[in-house]
């Protein structure tokens, strides 16, 4: 097993687009770290790719990914001391300049030494002699002798014959004047031009020839048995290229044998199925119904061996496959007589549940690419570890692109390599797979090494790991030196297929040994082997019960067959060790043995647990926090006490009777409940036990709610009644204005009833209980293989919203209202409730404080600091302005003015009945004004009436004169009433003369004409001129 690694080179299963695929067709990977699940490897590179990923689509189950650039060439394009000029690109073509800008590259003439050029062409075209030039010290290009052209490119078809030879001159890719020669095997004939050339269109001057069967060949000695054969020498997985001389190793060592098949020869019929089901389809028709007849077919890859094995029962062939993984072909009613030499996928599986087991893991997760071999591979796998009670946390998927698949596993952005994490990749990449600089993989090779190290990978064992000689006499490494001698030298990393010949090599062993073991059977039947025909079951069903007993130590190990058909085999587990691939185990899946070197290395103290450890966290108030409230808190209640005591000790001083002491001596105790509820609002977990925690919440409830009715509701109350009062009718004032100090009360114990029966209710239906907040898991600081959960405790009930909608709507209402109530009632003057405006004032700040801190302390609820702050804030702020506001003016005067004292008293109540008895005459003056204004406006409008009716009574009069006098008059002019008549101005009949008035009458009355009714009474008050007079002062 020296060298088996650098014999591993392509992937298994087949790619897209006629690419070879380089590495592994499927990863997996173990939940580690960051989440519920593993997450696949990452580094500071982009998405890792086996080579030549980007020229196909890479078929995988799990990907890496690596974030890094490549460094640019970088060089003055300005030095003209030494370096080579500018030279013209070919004929349809052009040159690439790295590094270089499209402004630099015109304004460049010479490039320094050592510096690239590579030619590129246009459309389909290539490059025809040296593609990449550079600089040299001598200020020339390397291989000028050499002419680069870009040429199309003829079909490669041409290139390859089956069953016979091709030459090229010359030699390189076919393009522009390239002359092929063909020519057969023995045993066929060519059909068609023995050459061919390549014009300038990309077109070959002569249809492809194609070797038939000659029958008339005859071989002197043995029988011939015919093998059927399709080895993919292109496409996807290239594995003919080695596979191929492998099996011919095989059939010349089997036909020189004596003693298998003595009066047979095996021969090989093969074509090339590049991988490709719907060639495979063609070929399988001309190996079908052209002649000869072939005892057994020989498919490679896992799609076209699907294919064959399902047609081939309908002419009842066995079909025996040296490169198909496909756990899909495992199923007996669909591929009936289909064997494989090539083990299963899924003999994958119980390696890595017994590693899971042994690592004591119970989650992981994977990602696959929607194609059967590997849908089938990873439901096998659930299956068995479903058994095993391990679980798959999350199972990704893509088609094409892995990048979706990688976000939704959460890891897209994530480190995922070190010691929190494990990679199981599938082990068909080579050794040095991950310093193989490719340019799709921008990532250099110190960041791809450090990356995959450590990372875990099983691998069917295809070379025998002992040093022992088999059916063939040979052993593992005897046999890999002559593979080598017979492909010529070539690099086993270049040679597709070179890991599975072992396979190969032993799938034309267990068919001749099968076919020497029918011999016996079929002769005492009466049949041979050379009388199979399509139609013939008998032979057939003697070469499936052959193959199915088959058992042989082969070059790949010990070949032996389950009751599907698939290859039993070991799995070898390796590891990445400092930059090589080390092994640290065998698994025996036909045992359950598990072989452990003990010997694998991890870069933490061993294997990572195979989930994040979680630590759960309750985030608590900060103390620096709760105590600075709580100190605000205590001196407001200390505050509070004063001016209560103060408000209680003068109740009897007249200043404070009038502002309604026992309202502020409420608003007093209401401010300090609420001071008094930042207490229990700062208390949480870290001060009381879980099961206590419910109490304070209660606290904080009832004395928040309490305390705001109690203090809001008084101040509430004194505004309400003097709006009421004094903003409404006169005859409503007469009636309210002596309203009782029990009504007071009584409207502040509605308030605060409506308070206590809602929360009583409340915690009746729906009580507070404690509720864990879960926020998002943090990293501690430093590569500690776990996170931190935050936790943050609330008080809630199951309808908190809904509770919460209705306390604030309904609060909120009446904040709004004493709003509106104190602007109506800020020019309203009384002795009644003489601090009403301070009132207002204290209502505006605590309904805006209010308004705001509730919708925001809901928003912030999850921001236990912020949200203490802003609602402790809020109370203190109110209570403080409250009582100051409230208490501060009238502690002022009383100091000031010493009102506390008994004789300042009896003055203070003197000068209050003074006051008193000039407010009570103004308003009757006021109420006087308004009526005697009501008989004026009267008064006018008879003395209006009665001038109409004069004016009727003149003009009547003047239409009885004499027509003489009528013409006197119309000469005179036409007036109804003379302005110059003084009768005009004499009073109507029945009524006295008015008698001349000394006084100046106001304005208003300039037009009436008298102030007395027809019966020369006056108004009822009487009124003179000089009463009139005193009313507009």
């Amino acid at each position: 097993m020296g060298k088996e690694r650098k014999e591993r080179k392509e992937s298994r299963e087949r790619g897209e687009g006629g690419q070879k695929l380089h590495g592994g067709a499927m990863h997996f990977c173990t939940e580690c770290s960051h989440g519920a699940f593993s997450q696949c490897l990452e580094s500071a590179c982009s998405l890792i790719q086996p080579p030549d990923a980007s020229r196909g689509k890479m078929v995988a189950l799990v990907l890496l990914f690596f974030f890094a650039a490549w460094p640019l060439l970088s060089a003055s394009a300005h030095n003209t001391s030494a370096g080579c000029a500018i030279i013209r690109p070919p004929r349809d073509g052009g040159i690439r300049y790295r590094g270089l800008t499209q402004e630099q590259i015109r304004s460049v003439q010479v490039v320094p030494v050592d510096y690239e050029i590579e030619y590129i062409c246009r459309g389909n075209r290539v490059i025809a002699g040296p593609k990449v030039r550079k600089c040299l010290p001598t200020g020339t290009w390397t291989d000028l002798d050499q002419q680069s052209r870009c040429l199309l490119l003829c079909p490669r078809v041409w290139t390859s014959l089956e069953n016979g030879r091709v030459s090229s001159w010359p030699p390189g890719l076919p393009v522009e004047a390239t002359v092929l020669r063909y020519s057969c095997l023995p045993g066929f004939i060519l059909m068609g031009p023995n050459s061919t050339q390549c014009n300038k269109l990309g077109k070959w001057d002569t249809p492809k020839p194609v070797c038939h069967y000659d029958r008339h060949f005859k071989a002197p000695g043995k029988k011939k048995l015919y093998i059927g054969a399709l080895f993919p020498m292109s496409g996807g997985w290239p594995g003919g290229q080695a596979c191929l001389p492998a099996a011919k190793m095989a059939l010349a060592l089997v036909n020189q044998r004596s003693d298998i098949l003595p009066d047979y020869e095996l021969e090989l019929i093969h074509y090339d199925s590049m991988c490709d089901p719907g060639e495979a389809t063609k070929l399988l028709y001309d190996l079908l119904y052209t002649e000869p007849i072939k005892i057994v077919l020989m498919p490679g890859c896992s799609s076209v061996s699907t294919l064959v094995a399902e047609a081939a029962r309908m002419w009842n062939l066995i079909v025996l496959s040296y490169g198909s993984s496909s756990p899909a072909l495992s199923n007996r009613q669909r591929f009936p007589t289909f064997f494989r030499t090539h083990p299963s996928a899924t003999l994958h599986n119980p390696t890595r549940v017994q590693l899971f087991q042994k690592w004591k893991w119970t989650k992981i997760a994977t990602i696959q690419q929607t194609t059967e071999v590997f849908t089938s591979t990873l439901d096998d796998l659930e299956e068995r570890v479903k058994e095993a009670a391990i679980e798959i946390s999350v199972r990704q998927s893509f088609l094409t692109d892995p990048a979706v698949a990688v976000k939704n596993l959460k890891v897209y952005k994530e480190k995922l390599y070190g010691k929190k994490y494990v990679w199981f990749l599938i082990g068909w990449y080579s050794d040095n797979w991950f310093k193989i600089n490719d340019p799709a993989v921008n990532c250099t090779v110190e960041q791809m090494t450090e990356a995959v190290e450590g990372h875990v990978t099983t691998e069917i064992v295809m070379l025998n790991p002992e040093t022992v000689r088999g059916a063939s006499n040979l052993t593992s490494q005897e046999f890999l030196e002559q593979l080598t001698s017979k492909l010529g030298g070539k690099n086993s990393e270049e040679t597709g297929g070179f890991q599975e010949a072992p396979l190969a090599y032993d799938a034309v062993w267990a068919l001749a040994l099968a076919l020497n073991k029918t011999v016996g059977p079929l002769k005492a039947k009466g049949r041979r082997l050379e009388d199979f025909n399509y139609n013939n079951r008998d032979v057939t069903a003697e070469i499936y019960r052959a193959l199915n007993t088959s058992s042989f130590e082969g070059v790949s190990g010990h070949v032996i067959f389950d009751a599907q058909g698939s290859r039993m085999a070991w799995t070898l587990i390796e590891q990445l060790q400092g930059g090589s691939y080390k092994k640290i185990g065998y698994y025996d899946s036909t045992k359950g043995n598990l072989s452990w070197y003990g010997n694998d290395k991890w870069i933490g103290s061993g294997p990572p647990a195979d989930q994040t450890m979680v630590i759960e966290e309750f985030r608590y108030l900060s103390q620096k926090l709760f105590v600075s409230m709580s100190v605000f808190s205590s001196v407001g209640i200390l505050l509070g006490i004063i001016c209560l005591t103060f408000n209680i000790y003068n109740s009897s001083v007249r200043y404070i009777q009038n502002s309604q002491p026992y309202l502020n001596n409420m608003t007093a105790v209401g401010c300090m409940m609420a001071l008094a509820a930042i207490f229990p609002l700062g208390i949480d977990g870290l001060h009381v036990r879980r099961k206590h925690f419910p109490v304070v919440c209660q606290f904080r409830l009832w004395l928040l709610g309490l305390g705001f009715s109690l203090a809001y509701g008084s101040m509430f109350t004194k505004i309400w009644w003097v709006h009421t009062v004094f903003t409404k009718k006169d005859e409503k004032k007469e009636k309210k204005k002596h309203l009782e100090p029990w009504k007071l009360y009584a409207t502040v114990g509605v308030l605060l009833a409506v308070d206590f029966f809602s929360l009583v209710i409340w915690q009746i239906v729906d009580p507070l209980h404690i509720t864990v907040e879960k926020f998002t898991r943090e990293a501690p600081k430093g590569d500690l293989d776990v996170l931190i959960q935050p936790l943050l405790e609330h008080c809630t009930s199951e309808k908190m919203n809904t509770w919460l909608g209705v306390v604030y709507g309904y609060k909120g209402l009446l904040l709004l209202l004493g709003i509106f109530l104190a602007y109506e009632t800020k020019s309203v003057s009384t002795e009644k409730i003489n601090d009403h405006r301070a009132v207002g004032m204290a209502i505006y700040n605590v309904a805006v404080l209010c308004l705001i801190t509730a919708p925001v302390t809901m928003i912030l609820s999850s921001q236990q600091d912020a949200s203490f702050a802003f609602a402790s804030l809020a109370i203190v702020f109110s209570v403080y302005i409250t009582l100051v506001v409230l208490f501060v003016p009238k502690m002022r005067r009383l100091i000031t003015r010493g009102e506390w004292q008994s004789d300042a008293q009896e003055t203070m109540k003197t000068g209050s009945s003074m006051n008193n008895n000039d407010e009570e005459k103004s308003r009757q003056l006021e109420r006087e004004n308004k009526e005697l204004q009501k008989i004026i406006q009267e008064k006018e409008e008879r003395v209006s009436e009665l001038r109409n009716q004069l004016s009727e009574r003149q003009a009547l009069r003047s239409r009885r004169r004499p027509s003489t006098v009528s013409n006197q008059n119309n000469s005179a002019g036409q007036v109804g009433m003379p302005a110059t008549d003084p009768r005009s101005l004499a009073p109507p009949p029945g009524y006295p003369a008015p008698a001349p008035d000394l006084h100046a009458v106001p304005p208003s009355f300039g037009n009436s004409s008298s102030l007395y009714r027809p019966d020369g009474k006056t108004g009822r008050n009487n009124c003179h001129a000089s009463r009139l007079q005193m009313l507009y002062k």
